[in-house]
């Protein structure tokens, strides 16, 4: 005789209100952990913000000061622009102290790259480009921005080229900055981008984005759930303790699918070939790595294997390259060379000597 099941409910059995009734003390329960999650951060129990909403405008606030909107490029540093130990010069350039006596007839070398260029977290000649033009006797230009993709560095690299011609033009990257290119918006900001098209059977690179749209309010660029939930100081707990908060904060919208990029990056070495034959300027392309890769064997392989192909692909492209990871690797602490998330002066004095033994000047 075949038992009853004894999971099954009897024929007729009200799932609905049971449902409801379970949905409603999980409500409830989730009410009490964030009114006691208040209590414990009283000057929350009477002020009710939207985390996210109030994130994104102090990053826009913040950017409106120290950027200018760029129809090209999306951005770039806001000439003029001061603080402690940081000075913005002509054309969004980050200064790099007063260029050696010796430089006064010679070419300059152009800097171009992300925030490890720009030199977060160091002070204006604690940057690997003020290190390098102390190192060369040659004026370094340092022309690196924070937050820039692939993409955008190699277009300000076309930008500046001309306006100063040249002896060399370093652009360094990290890997995420691969990841960026499959973007049209990062951390708030359009930026442009790049699809590939198809030009006699060749993949060419088609620009688009551009003129880049001014910055969105970010009042209008919350999703439903970004709406609601950003309310709760638990839900942002919570997400802070996952160490989550970068894309739950962060206005990122794809142009592209994850992988895209690499095609892309490899894609625009060509672009920084053109140049280079263009200009007469020899291109260095330099690969710097993230803290991360240090703390994660995991984590670091990825990055190799994505700096290792877009290195390989400017060499192909006849283009000098140099990737930095061995002679970090070969320190007994790697990390030492890092203070929150960037270089700092020692990191950047590293990576200025084996840029100055790269492009073939010996250091002092």
């Amino acid at each position: 005789m075949k038992k009853p099941d004894a999971q099954r409910p009897p024929p007729g059995s009200p799932i609905g209100p049971r449902l409801l009734l379970v949905l409603a003390a999980v409500l409830v329960s989730l009410g009490v952990l964030e009114l006691g999650l208040r209590t414990w951060f009283w000057g929350y129990l009477f002020t009710w913000p939207n985390f996210v909403l109030e994130a994104r405008t102090v990053l826009a606030e913040g950017d409106s000061d120290r950027y200018v909107r760029d129809e090209r490029l999306g951005h770039v540093p806001r000439a003029g622009h001061a603080a402690p130990g940081l000075t913005i010069e002509a054309d969004g350039r980050r200064s790099t102290g007063a260029p050696p006596a010796t430089a006064a007839t010679a070419a300059p070398i152009l800097a171009v790259g992300d925030s490890f260029t720009f030199g977060a977290e160091v002070t204006d000649l604690q940057t690997w480009p003020a290190q390098l033009q102390r190192i060369t006797g040659r004026r370094v230009l340092n022309a690196g921005v924070s937050g820039y993709g692939f993409d955008q560095i190699v277009l300000r690299a076309e930008a500046l080229a001309p306006l100063y011609k040249p002896e060399a033009i370093v652009a360094a990257f990290i890997a995420d900055d691969i990841r960026r290119t499959e973007m049209r918006r990062l951390w708030s900001a359009d930026k442009p981008y790049f699809e590939i098209g198809r030009d006699g059977g060749q993949d060419r690179l088609v620009l688009r984005g551009v003129p880049v749209p001014p910055r969105a309010d970010p009042g209008t660029t919350l999703t439903f759930w970004q709406r609601t939930l950003g309310y709760s100081l638990l839900f942002d707990f919570v997400l802070r303790r996952l160490d989550l908060l970068h894309d739950w904060f962060g206005d990122h919208v794809r142009a592209h699918p994850p992988g895209t990029g690499e095609r892309i990056a490899c894609l625009l070495t060509g672009r920084l070939a053109a140049l280079q034959t263009s200009s007469g300027a020899r291109v260095l392309v330099v690969a710097e790595y993230d803290p991360v890769v240090w703390d994660s064997p995991a984590f670091a392989a990825e990055q190799r294997r994505l700096t290792g192909a877009l290195l390989a692909c400017a060499r192909r492209e006849g283009l000098a390259t140099l990737d930095s990871f061995a002679a970090f690797a070969a320190t007994p602490a790697p990390r030492q060379f890092y203070g929150l998330w960037h270089m700092n002066e020692a990191g950047n004095a590293l990576i200025a000597r084996l840029i100055a033994g790269a492009l073939g000047v010996k250091a002092e």
